[in-house]
């Protein structure tokens, strides 16, 4: 006669997972700015399916009609019913007050991004990460939100040399955007301090993922390289190849939002906070990584990068510690790069495919 065998021990569901299950038993209202964007459509989606009430902001400058229709296709028509589009820019102080009406958590994505492009126009760039940004703090503030919660940018560590990068130890800035950035922490710990207001920022690392546009002058890595691998273009390496990146599969950055967003205790609040993996590789690991996942849709895989000079303003090495946000937060990285990659590359096959 067989033994019975007792069942394994269910694991802990981890914080993110008892949030989600609270979220979705007591629904809240959210912002969503920069939500026709790559990290903000993710947010939505997510939100959504947790049937929340969601607002979203965005002037189209960067984000794409397109991501709001992809989220509309992947809910519930009574999940979509609880989403409220409003086309506005964060530069107008109007448009970021009716966005906070009503509302109990910000996620505050709106921005412009990319080194080259601050370097190219460091005014608009001000304009819509300084000037933008306050205006929705003070929005924000005004309407008495719970939390604000915001995207910061590991490009804030400058020229700081160390390795892992901890968030207590900043360098020189090396580009107009990482200026924005820096100075974004600095008014939300102003108003944190001086009005009591609850604000988290997220210093992102390299995020990717389906969604983010290959597309542009200013198109982030993975997703210029994988459309330039699928359509046989040639892929550059700005210098040698040896510069290395956490790169952060948005799934790990939707997470810390919603942790962030709903933190209660006092030593979580009013802090920034990394958001990577704590893994870094060099680019020439990731073409490596992203051929061959793409071998199978007819990349050649003896197929080689191109080299040229090296890139203004960028970093050499990023690699982020992740623990504080691990101690004070919760949170909890579950996608490394191949994992990552194995995700996001069928998307991108998916968008030459329907051409």
């Amino acid at each position: 006669m067989p033994i019975p065998r007792t069942p394994a021990p269910l694991a802990e569901p981890t914080r993110y997972q008892a949030l989600c299950q609270q979220l979705q038993a007591q629904p809240r209202t959210w912002l969503v700015t920069g939500v026709a964007g790559f990290i903000g459509s993710h947010l939505l989606e997510t939100l959504l399916k947790l049937d929340q009430h969601v607002v979203g902001l965005d002037n189209f400058a960067t984000g794409h009609r397109r991501n709001l229709c992809e989220v509309q296709s992947l809910v519930s028509p009574l999940q979509w019913g609880r989403f409220d589009f409003i086309e506005g820019d964060i530069r107008n102080p109007v448009d970021c007050q009716r966005a906070c009406d009503g509302i109990d958590h910000v996620l505050h994505q709106a921005a412009l991004g990319s080194v080259p492009r601050s370097l190219a126009d460091p005014v608009t760039t001000n304009a819509t990460n300084i000037d933008g940004f306050l205006n929705m703090l003070v929005a924000a503030r005004d309407a008495q939100v719970a939390s604000f919660t915001y995207a910061a940018s590991s490009s804030t560590y400058g020229d700081h040399p160390a390795l892992p990068k901890v968030e207590d130890a900043i360098g020189r800035p090396l580009s107009p955007y990482a200026v924005t950035k820096y100075v974004n922490e600095l008014y939300a710990d102003v108003f944190a301090r001086s009005y009591g207001f609850h604000t988290i920022g997220l210093r992102y690392f390299n995020v990717f993922g389906p969604r983010q546009d290959p597309k542009g002058a200013y198109a982030a890595v993975i997703p210029k390289w994988a459309l330039a691998l699928l359509q046989g273009e040639p892929v550059h390496i700005n210098g040698d190849g040896e510069t290395s990146r956490d790169f952060t599969y948005v799934a790990n950055a939707v997470q810390p939002n919603l942790l962030a967003a709903t933190a209660t205790a006092p030593e979580a609040l009013n802090q920034v906070y990394n958001v990577a993996v704590g893994d870094r590789t060099t680019l020439n690991d990731l073409f490596r990584e992203l051929r061959n996942s793409l071998v199978p849709q007819g990349v050649p895989p003896d197929t080689q990068p191109q080299y040229r000079d090296f890139r203004a303003g960028d970093v050499r090495h990023s690699l982020a510690d992740v623990g504080k946000a691990q101690r004070l937060l919760g949170y909890a990285p579950t996608h490394r790069l191949a994992e990552g990659i194995q995700q996001a590359m069928p998307w991108y096959v998916a968008q030459e495919d329907m051409k």
